[in-house]
């Protein structure tokens, strides 16, 4: 058996957007299957139906067909959604990267939903409560979508171990990001329960071992 067949599969969660060939958790997705890691993708459902419920439910279908232990990658909206799901599952999770969370909270530029539609939608108020699971989440410096202080106090909240990944906008095509290959490290640190541990996390992930409330 090789060591790709043991591993916890990989769930995917992306955020409020549609398909997108350049975006890193479809090259993610597509490199680890490559490599025989077992990985699979909540189908992207965009902006047109901002029903939250609806899109809890998608990651509950994909979660509950997964057998084994699992890790969930989502990104921007795709935490949120993941926060709300966790509330109401009964599905074990191995560890969870939360990439670039959005703040639903605040009004968001021009061309995103508005704070009335994510209310109506369901998603509000963003669920706080700590994550019953381990997880880390990463900040951007210059997030348009999210100030790093508030993403910090939101993973404070959340229980979460935060990596502050400099300034690279909203981690997407349209802040120059294609493939990111840092997710495969966290993914593996998360994979080997590493970034609970401040004496045997990653050293190349030293700041999975700084909670978000130091």
């Amino acid at each position: 058996m090789t060591d790709a067949a043991i591993l916890p599969t990989v769930l995917i969660v992306p955020g409020l957007r549609d398909h997108v060939d350049a975006h890193w958790q479809t090259l993610l997705a597509a490199d680890l299957e490559a490599r025989g890691r077992k990985v699979r993708t909540v189908p992207p459902m965009g902006r047109a139906d901002l029903d939250c419920a609806t899109k809890v439910a998608a990651i509950e279908r994909e979660a509950q067909a997964i057998d084994g232990p699992l890790i969930i990658v989502a990104h921007s909206g795709g935490c949120v959604m993941v926060a709300h799901w966790a509330r109401q599952t009964t599905r074990a999770v191995h560890g969870a990267l939360m990439a670039c969370p959005p703040d639903f909270e605040q009004e968001m530029p021009e061309g995103y939903p508005s704070l009335q539609a994510l209310r109506e939608g369901g998603w509000l108020s963003v669920p706080r409560e700590r994550l019953p699971f381990p997880n880390i989440v990463t900040a951007s410096q210059n997030d348009p979508l999210a100030k790093f202080e508030r993403v910090a106090d939101l993973a404070k909240d959340w229980g979460s171990r935060l990596y502050d990944l400099g300034a690279v906008g909203h981690l997407n095509p349209a802040s120059g990001y294609g493939a990111w290959p840092l997710a495969e490290a966290f993914i593996a640190a998360l994979s080997r329960g590493t970034c609970d541990d401040s004496t045997s996390a990653d050293p190349a992930l030293t700041a999975c071992t700084q909670p978000a409330d130091i």
